[in-house]
């Protein structure tokens, strides 16, 4: 095995000038389970840990404002180790071949990513780099499964979310983990790199005027560090009843891992490998949070394979669809004030910390796309702004689903009745008096439908029901039942 970066070959490949090796942060902000940081390190050749802020391929809004921290803890985890996190903003395409160059760099290497910008910009990285006689290697990292790895028996990708589970399982458990370095060989700023390297303020990620960060920084810590505590504390403390009370908004009962997954504090396998080995949580439980990390997977192998789904709806029949173009709905709907308890208390739990339950995403995007019959883009694309765990794969599938235009889809004429979630999964109207304070005071019985209270008890400010249930509902049926193909 190559020496690690702190033994003496190390350091004497550092002191006789010898090629450094770059290594190419992304969405993997992380030490441990790295792999393209571990091969850097066993090289033995001095390291280059390099961030490159493309504009192209950055993230806008609230996870504009975690990529901040996540940066600036990696950073501090990288002094920590003896290196230096270099930061440079632009063109990934032109700057990292440049700096590569400069730095007479012997080999670029990363962790892969599977979106369609983030494969184009890599693939143009790669050519570049060969025909300028750097080697370039690329490592899996951020999913358990790549996307060609998990087929049907005919060699063809799957459709259906179940039977990809199934295969996936049958491939056995993912790798164990790779352990962070115990050291890592800096090799000092190359000459050329002054000029193009800035500070991490200088990116400009953080909210100014107005400031509206505050929610966020309530409520996240970003960073490796709080993700592998609050990962050993869902597993040790939280994951009891995970199967069915990861339904319950109004309940401490999800890992909350999601924005750390999506900027890479903690691996998949990091966290499959957690979950697995944990003794004391229930069977039930344990598979439940496990196939919730494989339908991220499933996410990311549907837009490798389709990578236009990003736009485009996958059943082509949904092209037709009459969708509406309502600003002043979707005004009302953006900022939580559509008359619907369950859905209100989620857009503003969205807005003030960047984040909602996974059970009152799909009530609110069913909200939008059913009773107000609009284009499941426009939501993905709140979504995609709002969210700090905003995750193209993801969040394209997801709303897909909901809208009944994707991939394994919820039937079209599935609408959730947000009154009904209301009570089934938020029964005491904890968390629609949390997030909707004007309601507070409704008794649980009223708290989920307020236009059927008494005159006297109506809560002023409260807005009536945008759209009439039933209405919105026989709406949306009739738009898609006039679609070619509709079943």
């Amino acid at each position: 095995m190559p020496p690690s970066s702190s033994s003496p070959a190390s350091a004497s490949a550092s002191a006789s000038g010898a090629a450094p090796v770059i290594v190419w942060f992304r969405d993997d902000l992380r030490l441990a389970d790295h792999p393209a940081l571990s091969h850097a390190v066993a090289s033995g050749a001095p390291v280059l840990c390099l961030f490159v802020h493309d504009p192209r391929t950055a993230p806008s809004g609230a996870a504009q404002w975690w990529l901040h921290g996540g940066l600036c803890a990696l950073r501090d985890d990288l002094s920590r180790m003896g290196a230096t996190l270099h930061v440079a903003h632009g063109d990934a395409t032109v700057l990292v071949p440049r700096l590569a160059q400069q730095a007479h760099a012997a080999q670029v290497v990363w962790n892969r990513r599977y979106d369609p910008q983030g494969r184009e910009t890599d693939t143009t990285i790669k050519a570049a780099l060969k025909q300028d006689g750097v080697a370039a290697h690329s490592f899996a990292a951020s999913v358990m499964h790549e996307p060609w790895t998990v087929r049907t028996r005919a060699g063809d990708a799957f459709r259906v979310y179940t039977a990809w589970w199934r295969a996936a399982r049958a491939m056995g458990d993912p790798p164990p983990p790779l352990p962070a370095p115990r050291r890592i060989g800096d090799a000092g700023m190359p000459d050329g790199w002054r000029a193009e390297c800035v500070g991490i303020d200088a990116l400009g990620l953080l909210p100014v005027a107005p400031d509206w960060a505050g929610g966020l920084r309530a409520t996240w810590h970003p960073g490796e560090a709080a993700a592998r505590a609050r990962l050993h504390e869902f597993v040790q403390d939280d994951m009891a009843g995970y199967a069915t009370a990861r339904d319950r908004p109004d309940l401490p009962a999800t890992s909350m891992l999601s924005p750390a997954l999506r900027f890479g504090h903690i691996s998949p396998r990091q966290a499959w490998h957690a979950v697995a080995c944990d003794g004391a949580a229930g069977a039930e439980d344990r598979a439940k949070f496990l196939a919730e990390l494989g339908w991220r997977d499933f996410a990311v192998s549907l837009l490798y394979e389709q990578p236009e789904l990003v736009r485009s709806n996958f059943r082509t029949e949904f092209d037709a669809m009459p969708w509406r173009d309502d600003a002043r709905d979707l005004r009302a709907w953006q900022q939580g004030r559509t008359g619907y308890p369950i859905v209100d208390a989620g857009m503003r739990q969205l807005w003030q910390t960047g984040w909602m339950h996974n059970r009152v995403r799909m009530i609110v995007a069913s909200f939008l796309t059913k009773h107000l019959l609009m284009d499941w883009r426009v939501g993905e694309g709140w979504f995609r702004d709002t969210l700090v765990d905003a995750d193209i794969a993801s969040n394209v599938v997801n709303w897909q689903w909901v809208a009944g235009c994707g991939v394994d889809a919820a039937p079209y004429f599935r609408v959730f009745n947000p009154v009904l979630q209301g009570k089934k999964f938020d029964p005491d109207g904890t968390y629609v008096r949390r997030w909707v304070p004007e309601l507070a005071h409704l008794p649980a019985s009223r708290i989920h439908c307020p236009w059927t209270c008494a005159p006297a008890e109506v809560p002023r400010g409260y807005p009536a029901p945008i759209v009439g249930l039933d209405e919105g509902r026989a709406r949306a049926l009739s738009a898609w039942r006039g679609l070619s193909g509709a079943t």
